[in-house]
């Protein structure tokens, strides 16, 4: 789990985060996700080697400027060849009320070769390490 706390520059007009930032707060979480909390050394190049093919997000509720960060589960939700998918999910906890669904996102991404730009293959220690994130 990432916790995120929102800045104030992140808000729009409507005094709620922007959906382009959105994208942002999921990058932080992925390259958290996988710089911090990957099981295995080496497979740093997920995090910074890779390029979103595509991305969705599925907006429930706004989220607005608080002091409480918001959390963002996240897994990996489908891994091929050459790309897997990261799935999100920014919800409060249902403490002492009902659970509240900010929103759902997922990322498709493809590792690249940095030298070239070009995109490769997942290699056997990072479908290892994707493989800890599967759900």
């Amino acid at each position: 789990m990432f916790l995120l706390k929102p800045r104030w520059s992140d808000l729009d007009a409507y005094s709620h985060v922007n959906n382009v930032t959105w994208l942002e707060y999921l990058q932080e979480a992925r390259v958290d996700m996988l710089l911090v909390h990957a099981p295995a050394r080496g497979a740093e190049s997920l995090a910074d080697a890779v390029l979103v093919v595509r991305a969705e997000i599925d907006y429930r509720r706004p989220m607005v400027f608080r002091q409480a960060p918001y959390p963002i589960e996240m897994w990996v939700s489908k891994l091929g060849a050459a790309s897997f998918t990261v799935s999100y999910e920014i919800a409060d906890s249902a403490t002492d009320g009902p659970r509240v669904v900010y929103g759902r996102a997922a990322t498709v991404l493809a590792p690249v070769d940095m030298a070239s730009g070009r995109p490769r293959r997942l290699d056997q220690l990072e479908r290892d390490v994707l493989k800890r994130f599967l759900e």
